[in-house]
């Protein structure tokens, strides 16, 4: 029996043990064993040890809709810093944006408005008018986050405001006295912090928030477990308490404060979920922290420190080994692997002469985006890599 006449099952567990270059040796070899080497079964194993391929820690496949063997083609632009700048978007006034990214669709804060733009399928060129334009705040959004029904914002007006996404309805939350600094909403659950030193807990259904939590200090960023049980805030660290803190929902009391060796002013700007029992941190003292919550709560298990002594605005993450960090100065953007204690690879957006934070990243398969205070920059990694056919 030949190689190729194997039943299925048998060449997939044969492909298994081979690594990339032998793998992309034995597709050239006919168009059979071609059409069997180039299905996902066969690269998911190769796919979960790089980087941003869409498989997460847990196996799961954030991008099915693309053949792994593309996405792996990519991965290695990512790892390698491969990839062609563009700067679709710029003003002339300095704004503290945010963005969102929802498939084909980029949303982008600009002062007090919000703009829905479509990326184009093949090219992802952004179009230059936005589509959609959210509003109603009587000063700048701070923040917003999407759920699959509605845009939820914060603003420096002290406003939430909830915009359905399918009708023209909206209605406003009110209760801080201050700038909203940070929110986020899961299954109709929405956390709000504020600089007037108080997180609240709202409902979508509700006027008024369930429960309002004094901090004692400003309100950075806050972040809801998946599990919908527990969130985290981040502070200012101001004050003589831990900038950390793990939430209760229904008790909205603390269950949990993270390390213990905070400096006076580090403060925390955004925090992410990994998993259920899995966060990343960053902020004032230079640091991307990962915290296990199923091990001791006074250190974490992994850093990466910034290594120009830059506070470190936003992380995001592939949801396996790769995290993406916007830093203070120049609009510097670094990749790093998460198996590696230095950097992997940075981009400078700004030039030399204008200084900017990157306040806001969000990835896709292919593309970074990145917003600086005049500008939203790109990052394209489909360019053609070399090893794979």
């Amino acid at each position: 029996m030949l190689f190729p006449q194997l039943p299925e099952d048998v060449l997939y567990q044969i492909l298994a043990y081979l690594d990339l270059r032998s793998l992309c040796r034995v597709s050239q070899v006919c168009r059979s064993l071609r059409r069997i080497v180039n299905r996902d079964v066969v690269w998911k194993k190769i796919a979960k040890g790089f980087l941003n391929t869409g498989i997460t820690w847990n196996g799961m496949d954030i991008y099915h809709h693309i053949p792994l063997k593309e996405r792996v083609k990519v991965a290695q632009n990512w790892s390698n810093g491969v990839c062609k700048r563009a700067i679709p978007l710029k003003w002339k006034t300095k704004l503290l944006p945010w963005l969102q990214l929802d498939v084909d669709v980029l949303y982008l804060c600009q002062a007090a408005q919000i703009g829905a733009y479509h990326l184009h399928r093949d090219s992802r060129r952004l179009q230059r008018n936005p589509f959609e334009i959210y509003s109603g705040h009587e000063g700048d959004v701070c923040r917003f986050v999407l759920t699959d029904s509605h845009v939820i914002s914060g603003g420096s007006d002290g406003r939430i405001l909830v915009h359905s996404r399918r009708s023209d309805v909206s209605w406003g939350l009110s209760g801080h006295s201050q700038e909203v600094n940070c929110l986020d909403s899961k299954d109709g659950l929405i956390i709000s912090g504020s600089r007037d030193r108080t997180a609240r807990i709202w409902t979508l259904t509700s006027s008024s928030p369930r429960a309002t939590i004094a901090m004692f200090d400003r309100v950075w960023s806050v972040a809801i477990s998946p599990t919908l049980s527990s969130f985290v805030t981040g502070t200012a660290c101001c004050e003589n308490f831990s900038p950390l803190r793990i939430w209760d929902v229904e008790r909205s009391a603390c269950v949990c404060i993270l390390g213990s060796e905070f400096r006076r002013g580090a403060g925390v700007l955004d925090i992410l979920f990994e998993s259920p029992f899995q966060l990343l941190t960053c902020g004032y003292d230079t640091f991307i922290r990962l915290w296990d919550l199923r091990l001791s709560p006074q250190k974490c298990v992994s850093e990466w420190e910034e290594p120009h002594d830059s506070a470190l605005y936003c992380i995001q993450t592939d949801r396996n080994h790769m995290i993406a960090s916007g830093s203070s100065y120049y609009g510097v953007v670094r990749l790093w692997d998460k198996r590696r204690t230095q950097c992997l690879q940075f981009f400078q957006l700004s030039s030399d002469n204008v200084s900017s934070p990157v306040y806001c990243l969000r990835l896709s398969s292919s593309h970074l985006y990145a917003a600086l205070a005049t500008s939203l920059h790109s990052l394209d990694f489909r360019q053609n890599p070399t090893g794979i056919r």
